[in-house]
């Protein structure tokens, strides 16, 4: 279970403040596949960021029961002078993992080739996102976080992106981001709204893909 309570979010930007999320509380149970729609700047990757961990509230607390992956195509969770390979060895020492298998396992998933030897700072946002989506996938996390991940890459990478979220989706968690309709339905059964710093949650996805298109009609 992932539990918000009374959770904001603001952004200090010189003499400026941004107020993202405003007293968020709330409860993901465990197992459940919740797609997450929003405009753009609406705050819904810093939800995910709050969720997994990598960042932490302005107020309120967030408790959660079950590991998270970080939100897949987030790339600031590399270090950028590092090579691929370099940061897949890294995170394994940090998971406890074998550090050849989880290697082996990166290489072939995210079909980077040389380049998985490569600093990060030379990858394409796709590369850092196949980057990304491998070595998530090569832990075993009881909650995973997708942020419009699934479009990187060849028609047959995307291909394994989806059998592998459909595989994990019915062994555990699943959060979604996208701003497409079909990927939210392809993969998640109930559906929130990310509407003016609060979040709304619906029975179903289609409920909230509506709700959120009539936001954006009026817009």
């Amino acid at each position: 279970m992932i539990s918000f309570e009374n959770v904001s979010k603001s952004y200090h930007i010189r003499k400026f403040r941004k107020d993202v999320l405003s007293d968020l509380s709330f409860e993901i149970p465990t197992g459940c596949s919740l797609g997450i729609c929003g405009a753009n700047g609406a705050g819904k990757s810093t939800l995910m960021r709050l969720i997994s961990g990598v960042e932490a509230p302005s107020l309120g607390r967030i408790t959660r029961t079950v590991s998270c992956s970080w939100p897949i195509g987030y790339s600031s969770c590399f270090q950028s002078t590092l090579t691929g390979a370099d940061n897949a060895r890294f995170i394994a020492r940090i998971y406890g993992k074998d550090i050849q298998a989880l290697l082996d396992y990166v290489q072939d998933f995210a079909q980077l080739g040389a380049y998985f030897f490569q600093p990060i700072y030379s990858y394409s946002a796709g590369m850092l996102a196949r980057l990304a989506f491998g070595i998530s996938l090569a832990i075993d996390f009881d909650c995973y976080l997708v942020d419009e991940v699934t479009a990187a890459g060849d028609d047959r990478f995307r291909q394994r992106c989806e059998d592998a979220l459909h595989h994990r989706r019915s062994a555990g968690t699943l959060l979604m981001i996208s701003h497409d309709p079909n990927t939210l339905r392809a993969y998640c059964e109930r559906g929130a709204v990310l509407h003016e710093g609060r979040l709304t949650f619906y029975d179903t996805i289609d409920e909230a893909i509506d709700v959120h298109l009539r936001h954006q009609a009026v817009h």
